[in-house]
């Protein structure tokens, strides 16, 4: 199937599409998944979504990432072990897995990842200033209490600064797995153009490449080492209503560390709004997005359009377009970027 879906995105489900693609067949896989945090796990609604991340006052309407529940990792591990078996399967030997996650799941995700057989090589941490607070006082309780209003008041004083055990958090975790080698590392290099990184690829500063990213600036000593451009709107594009885009420099520094030839294939089972789809087309590379949501697909398709800018189709020398939703049978578009699979 990776000729039909080589530069392409398409839109289904991710264990439903992985299940058509070649063993051994994928460079690089490069994602961010769902987290499992409160609606936002494999089945959320886009819709749904939307409206509980527009942050209220109210605890019915705690923002994504505030309800606590122990099972939303068990329910993530066993998910994603079966996303990584798949990948595990797809990736050339030595080929690199990196996952974004949330810091309170991440060693659910992991567990799943190495349990599929990856060997775990790192936790790339991408740092930043930006983010809201989701403590909560407990005031909204306090004065629900069946007592005076005194009481009430010496309560607050005395639990002045004291919220739920959720500060502000500034950091995600990136997962950095490997499949294994064939025989030695130069031998997986020779055979499959995978398996090293890439060393010559620079940050902050000119400096030698890190497992830590920042985006802000932050200060002198953090940008000097650690600094990648941060994305402006036109980057994101004014019709990109996805929630939560990464920086295309933090996809192109991946990519740039884990893919050795011009042919590599980068896929990203959760595309989005087509980060590292476009982070892939901008540096030579051939990319597989894939997306549930049939708004992300468009916004991808859109953004990988404005990459293109006025250079049009490769193949049939025409502006991308977009295949209608409601086609019913599997439509593949004679332009390389876009394809849906119903």
């Amino acid at each position: 199937m990776n000729d039909k879906t080589i530069n392409k995105i398409i839109l289904g489900d991710a264990l439903e599409i992985l299940l058509q693609i070649e063993d051994n067949s994928i460079d690089l896989v490069l994602t961010d998944p769902p987290y499992f945090l409160d609606k936002m796990d494999n089945k959320w609604n886009y819709k749904t979504v939307s409206n509980i991340t527009k942050y209220c006052n109210v605890v019915k309407s705690l923002p994504p990432g505030m309800k606590f529940d122990k099972e939303q990792g068990m329910k993530l591990y066993e998910w994603f072990l079966e996303v990584s078996k798949q990948l595990y399967r797809i990736l050339k030997p030595g080929g690199f897995f990196f996952s974004f996650s949330s810091p309170r799941l991440y060693h659910r995700l992991a567990s799943a990842v190495d349990d599929a057989g990856f060997l775990i090589r790192d936790c790339f941490i991408w740092l930043y200033t930006q983010n809201q607070p989701k403590a909560m006082s407990l005031n909204h309780f306090i004065d629900k209490l069946n007592c005076d209003e005194k009481m009430r008041t010496e309560l607050k004083e005395k639990l002045n600064g004291w919220k739920t055990p959720q500060i502000k958090s500034c950091f995600e975790p990136i997962v950095v797995a490997q499949k294994k080698c064939e025989k030695t590392f130069l031998d997986n290099m020779l055979k499959y153009n995978v398996g090293l990184l890439n060393t010559n690829v620079r940050i902050g500063e000119e400096m030698f490449p890190s497992n830590v990213i920042a985006t802000d600036e932050i200060n002198e000593d953090i940008d000097k080492y650690f600094l990648l451009p941060k994305p402006s709107k036109e980057e994101k594009g004014k019709f990109n209503t996805h929630r939560s885009v990464k920086p295309i420099a933090i996809s192109e520094y991946i990519i740039k560390l884990a893919t050795f030839s011009e042919d590599a294939i980068v896929l990203d089972p959760f595309a989005g709004s087509g980060t590292t789809p476009v982070a892939a087309k901008k540096l030579g590379r051939k990319f597989i997005g894939i997306d549930s949501n049939s708004e992300y697909v468009e916004i991808a398709l859109k953004r990988l359009e404005n990459a293109e800018k006025d250079k049009g189709c490769e193949i049939c020398a025409e502006k991308l377009q977009f295949i209608p939703l409601e086609a019913k049978t599997d439509v593949f578009h004679k332009s390389r970027n876009c394809v849906f699979i119903k």
